[in-house]
């Protein structure tokens, strides 16, 4: 278990992006990283897509159906949107503006296009990529989850290609190797230290 870091509180705050592809273990990192005593906000995600039987609504994700999303989109209440495999996400705006207000690091975890959006929006956004071992790997995690049928697994694993490729547009990436949650958290959490003690850093504002 990684110790406390509440006394560290220098810099201005951050939002960091966690994104990769699909199954990567995104959920599994910020649930281990939920449990550290970090001055950290971690944004809950609005989608349109079918709650899995292990999530929480309000918790895991806000889950809306297509009426209540485009009625928060209308009112511009995103942050940022993506379509991903036929289901919406976005990030609500006032979530980040109110943990930015106090003093919070903000954590996203988003899909790749959404990590697109949000350099245009907040270019002082630290994105991680959070990569798997291996596509072979990535795929076992896919079918271990059941709720994807075989044809979506290989749509993801055909997008995992050109995810994987665009690594390099990312500020850092981590490996979430098998069993070891700990590691990709303590990466993490290194990452954000080191950012908060970047010398010249600006406060975080949007385009």
């Amino acid at each position: 278990m990684l110790g406390s870091r509440s006394f560290v509180d220098f810099g201005q705050p951050l939002v960091v992006v966690v994104s990769g592809p699909s199954g990567v273990g995104k959920d599994a990192v910020f649930g281990y990283m939920q449990n550290l005593d970090r001055n950290w906000h971690f944004t809950i995600t609005a989608t349109t897509r079918p709650r899995r039987r292990t999530e929480r609504n309000g918790i895991d994700y806000i889950f809306l159906d297509q009426d209540e999303f485009a009625n928060m989109r209308e009112e511009n209440q995103f942050l940022e949107i993506a379509n991903v495999y036929g289901n919406w996400y976005g990030v609500p705006k006032k979530q980040v503006e109110d943990a930015l207000n106090r003093g919070q690091d903000v954590l996203l975890k988003i899909d790749i296009q959404g990590a697109d959006s949000i350099r245009r929006i907040i270019p002082m956004a630290v994105t991680v990529f959070l990569a798997p071992p291996s596509l072979e790997e990535l795929e076992r995690r896919l079918r271990f989850r059941k709720s994807e049928t075989i044809m979506d697994i290989r749509t993801r694993i055909e997008a995992a290609h050109g995810e994987l490729a665009v690594v390099n547009k990312f500020d850092y990436k981590v490996v979430n190797v098998n069993q070891r949650l700990d590691l990709a958290a303590f990466c993490i959490d290194s990452i954000i230290t080191a950012e908060r003690c970047r010398i010249g850093r600006s406060r975080t504002e949007f385009i």
